[in-house]
């Protein structure tokens, strides 16, 4: 075969199927670039119509991910991806295309950055706006050792507004650190590009002639007087920034770039090459793209499919299958509202989230009392805390895993001051294909060690309903209600919700052997549990404790006193409401009387991504977990050794 004849035929290959890593993209000409994103683009559509996820986010970075991985040597350059939801091109093109159908399946690959699964991959990422710490921590390192690597940060999809990457900028401006942050701008541009002028401007800005005569400058205007050195350094800034809308960039420190168009390779390419050549200084570009770019659906999707489940490529009819309850979040919004009509004082708070917390289903009633503060849930707590300060009745509606980032908040701005903060904690315990990083494994524990806390937590959506009229009526202090994701238990919902007595639980279901106490949505696991422990002859005693703080003591004692067998069973870590009752009947002296008591909690590791029924019954919170779990401690006691209860 001729050279002619083998050009032609790898001509007729598509372009991504010789491409398997960055080493084999950098050796492509750049005329072919252009033709590998469309393919690319194509790929990842079809990849995330058999996988569901964040689809948005990825289309608008394609381009942006051929040119970074074809300008930079990746993986000895380090290329960090903010929040990791937009990575799905770049883990096509980082080895990983065999395995895309993968994608938040079980024993599959991450939704999101995950430095276990490629040297691609040189920061995990779910949570926004760390990528500019984590960068500038790895250039700062790099300095230390003596090498002379890239470190390049990409920040967008709502990710700046957030204060920790303005933090990281401050730090790294004032350090006169080498890094590079590539502002992905898909939404609300800062400032839109403005035609060929700026995509000129783009690129002379950032050359390395420019930047050149730019020091050239400072340097004479240092041998002027201080008066006149002072104006020259602001003429040559306004310059350069005016029209951008890169002044803020400039005033943390950073040499701005920008804004360009994100799709145009042609422009895009020497802009960052020019960018990878400057070893001075922190640098900022601003890359305008479009969420959801090259797949109409998407395109004119409001939230430009930021998040989706399996789908028909060609209509872009998404595959949800018919609800048999109403979810959680929307029980949560739609029991605020009733709320909310019947007290003015009462407004809804959320961090970036409104779709996922219910909180839009708030705004459309009551527009001028629902608030959306960006990705900033410090803010919003201390926000809250502000409002409740002077006499207002805040929810506060994040996500259990979010709520984490506010620690601090809820501890000195709240807790201390007693402050009558409500938090609406979603998606509570496990979430299935988000992973370890979304899941709400932790806030039992850490807000039931916070004095003067009150904690409620959901066995099904009627409950949660009670709970939001009782955190309405509620002034003594701040109190959370946790539930989980998805789907309710499909109970029958009250019109609207009635408060429920301040640490006191229920009893569904008595017996005299086993008593299964259950704080939240697991309950309907120990019901199920109590009937085939019922067959096996221990009939077992089935209470909704509904409060994690304070505990139902007196309900405690008597579950105590008149059974063998004690166990608790959460969605949550270990040291939350299990540790909450072993402390209790430790102090009282109700463990030295022979109670079998123990504890089923989350196991004490991050669980990887899976079907969430997948998950429980890994963590053997479900109704056979529980009946082992039973059976176990039986049969260690040398008790009940028949046939039915052999481990």
């Amino acid at each position: 075969m001729n050279t002619i004849d083998r050009d032609a035929e790898r001509s007729a290959i598509p372009l991504l199927d010789q491409v398997a890593n960055p080493q084999e993209l950098r050796q492509l000409p750049e005329s072919t670039l252009r033709q590998l994103a469309d393919e690319l683009r194509a790929e990842t559509i079809n990849a995330v119509s058999v996988t569901g996820g964040h689809l948005g986010a990825g289309l608008g970075v394609v381009e942006l991910t051929v040119a970074l991985h074809y300008v930079f040597d990746t993986p000895a350059d380090r290329l960090i991806w903010d929040v990791g939801h937009q990575a799905y091109p770049h883990k096509i093109l980082t080895g990983r295309r065999d395995r895309i159908r993968t994608l938040r399946q079980g024993g599959g690959l991450s939704g999101f950055t995950k430095r276990a699964e490629s040297e691609y991959d040189p920061f995990g990422a779910a949570h926004s706006s760390t990528s500019i710490s984590a960068g500038l921590g790895m250039s700062v390192a790099r300095d230390l050792k003596g090498e002379s690597h890239n470190v390049i940060c990409v920040i967008g999809d709502g990710a700046m507004s957030a204060g920790m990457a303005y933090e990281a900028m401050n730090n790294a401006g004032a350090r006169d650190a080498r890094l590079i942050v590539i502002l992905n701008d898909n939404d609300m541009s800062i400032a839109p590009p403005t035609g060929a002028l700026s995509n000129y401007l783009a690129r002379t800005t950032s050359s390395g002639t420019y930047l050149h005569l730019r020091d050239i400058a400072k340097q004479l205007a240092k041998q002027l007087p201080k008066k006149w050195e002072r104006r020259a350094a602001r003429i040559e800034e306004m310059s350069r920034t005016y029209l951008s809308g890169g002044a803020l960039f400039e005033e943390l420190g950073f040499f701005y770039v920008g804004p360009i168009d994100g799709h145009d390779l042609e422009r895009l390419l020497p802009v960052l090459k020019n960018v990878r050549d400057t070893k001075q200084g922190p640098i900022l570009l601003h890359v305008v793209t479009q969420k959801g770019k090259g797949y109409k659906p998407a395109e004119s999707s409001a939230d430009k499919y930021h998040g989706v489940v399996r789908f028909d490529v060609v209509t872009g009819a998404q595959d949800k299958p018919k609800a048999k309850a109403p979810a959680y979040t929307r029980v949560f919004g739609e029991s605020l509202i009733t709320e909310a009509h019947k007290d003015e004082r009462i407004v809804g708070i959320t961090a970036a989230m409104p779709d996922g917390t219910g909180i839009d289903l708030f705004a459309r009633e009551f527009p001028k009392r629902a608030f959306d503060v960006g990705i900033a849930e410090q803010h919003a707590v201390t926000f809250a805390a502000g409002l409740a300060a002077d006499g207002m009745k805040p929810f506060v509606a994040i996500y259990s895993t979010f709520l984490q980032r506010a620690y601090d908040q809820i501890v000195h701005d709240v807790a201390i001051q007693k402050l009558p903060v409500r938090f609406a904690i979603d998606r509570a315990g496990l979430v299935g294909a988000d992973g370890p990083t979304h899941a709400g494994s932790f806030d039992i524990a850490y807000l039931g060690c916070l004095p003067g806390m009150t904690i409620m937590a959901a066995a099904d959506e009627a409950e949660l309903r009670h709970m939001v009229a009782t955190a309405a009526a509620f002034g003594d202090g701040p109190i959370a209600f946790r539930y989980p994701r998805g789907e309710g238990t499909g109970v029958s919902l009250p019109a609207e919700g009635s408060p429920l007595k301040i640490g006191k639980g229920r009893i569904l279901r008595e017996g005299s052997t086993v008593a299964l106490l259950s704080l939240g949505a697991r309950l309907g696991e120990c019901l199920l549990a109590a009937d085939q422990l019922a067959a096996m002859g221990l009939p077992t005693t089935v209470v909704d404790a509904r409060f994690a703080k304070p505990l139902d003591n007196d309900l405690i004692r008597q579950l105590a006193r008149n059974h063998e067998v004690l166990i608790t069973i959460e969605e949550g870590s270990v040291g939350g409401f299990g540790a909450q009752v072993m402390q209790y009947l430790s102090d009282q002296g109700l463990l030295d009387r022979g109670l079998k008591m123990r504890s089923m909690v989350l196991p004490d590791v991050f669980m990887d991504h899976d079907k969430p029924e997948a998950m429980y019954c890994k963590a053997e919170l479900n109704c056979s977990g529980i009946v082992r779990k039973v059976q176990s401690v039986l049969v260690s006691d040398g008790a009940y050794l028949s046939e039915g209860l052999t481990a």
